[in-house]
């Protein structure tokens, strides 16, 4: 199955609120990044092991690791949990960056150095989720280029 069918699948497999929460997610994410690139993740390692939720990621970056070695990944990310949903932007070097610029106006939401956690959509500003977005976007291009 593509990258597109898996990711309705999942979706769809979701319960009742989290699934239409995440669709429009998705097609949020989809409407800020028209013609990037789709990942799909079941959360499996290479031996078949859950060490993950599933999730959904956006766009393409090149992330450098310690010893030297590359490895192409998505730039955003969305995935379902039991505690709600996560969204992940990579590639912002201040770790402290997002909480700082989106902390007081996103609404009820956890903010790490690159996730933004809430319950349901309806607890944040979804207007400064896509700001969030953009604003990592833009800072991952020039970090990541």
């Amino acid at each position: 199955m593509n990258t597109k069918g898996l990711i309705s699948d999942y979706i769809a497999g979701l319960p009742e609120p989290k699934r239409s929460d995440m669709q429009t997610l998705h097609r949020t994410i989809l409407a800020v990044m028209p013609k990037c690139k789709l990942w799909f993740l079941d959360g499996r390692d290479d031996t078949g092991t859950i060490v993950s939720n599933p999730n959904i990621g956006y766009g393409t970056q090149i992330r450098t690791y310690a010893n030297g070695n590359t490895k192409e990944f998505y730039q955003i990310g969305i995935s379902a949990n039991t505690s709600g949903i996560s969204v992940y932007i990579l590639g912002i070097d201040d770790k402290k960056y997002l909480a700082r610029t989106y902390g007081k106006t996103l609404g009820k939401a956890s903010i790490t150095g690159y996730c933004i956690k809430f319950r349901k959509l309806a607890d944040i500003r979804i207007d400064v989720l896509e700001d969030a977005i953009r604003d990592g976007i833009k800072q991952a291009r020039v970090h990541h280029d």
